[in-house]
């Protein structure tokens, strides 16, 4: 029997309980799930203030307790559509199905003939990147919208007083609309 494995892609600034579902729900149609971090060369600004090896290790965190094999695999932007795919390929195991509800990603892997699947987002208005991170930077509640093992490495690598510095002096990191929060 053949293993399915997906890839499911994302900048996870910060890995939330949206993206938590995601998996879960991912996990129910593949054997294995490769996880590429985006913007994996991105960190202490506004839209990307945690690092790749923070990211992975919340994502690794909370994927303990998932029931799938999977792979967390960093990924720098390289910012040439045209060949972003064959870059994704290079850095990740091979993968069968793409899981995505950004267009151009969707596009992306639609025309390199990948199978892809346009997930249902839970509760988009408030699990988004975008959304956390403002009230981390306004000291509003935001731990109900992450799991435990988010909360415990934002703690350990003292994210939040990261964010709300860089967000003082943040010329040019500023949120510009993402969709993959």
């Amino acid at each position: 029997m053949a293993t399915t494995r997906g890839f499911l892609v994302g900048r996870f600034q910060p890995f939330h309980h949206g993206h938590r579902q995601l998996v879960e729900e991912v996990a129910t149609e593949v054997d294995e799930l490769v996880v590429g971090i985006g913007s994996a060369d991105a960190s202490h600004t506004v839209r990307n203030p945690f690092t790749a090896g923070e990211r992975t290790m919340m994502i690794t965190g909370v994927l303990a307790d998932i029931d799938v094999r999977h792979y967390v695999v960093p990924l720098e932007d390289i910012d040439r559509n045209a060949v972003w795919v064959s870059h994704v390929e290079s850095m990740c195991p091979p993968f069968d199905v793409v899981y995505s509800n950004n267009p151009l990603v969707i596009r992306l892997f639609e025309e390199a003939n990948y199978e892809v699947r346009d997930p249902q987002l839970i509760d988009r208005g408030r699990l988004r990147g975008t959304t956390i991170r403002e009230r981390i930077v306004a000291s509003e509640p935001w731990q109900d919208r992450v799991p435990d093992a988010v909360i415990e490495t934002i703690r350990e690598v003292d994210g939040l007083n990261r964010l709300r510095k860089v967000a003082t002096t943040d010329a040019g990191g500023g949120d510009d609309g993402d969709s993959d929060g």
